[in-house]
């Protein structure tokens, strides 16, 4: 694993805020780096008229 520690609070924190608008943190830290975080939110399309 590189730099970032998926248990850490900070990363729970900022999953925990995904999950509330039903969206998915993913982290990808290989030995070695680089860290990557993916947020994936839902969006709603809206209509105008």
């Amino acid at each position: 694993m590189g730099g970032a520690d998926a248990r850490g609070s900070g990363l729970v924190g900022l999953a925990r805020r995904v999950a509330a608008l039903d969206g998915r943190l993913e982290v990808d830290s290989p030995a070695g780096g680089p860290t990557v975080l993916t947020a994936r939110l839902p969006t709603e399309v809206r209509e105008e008229g």
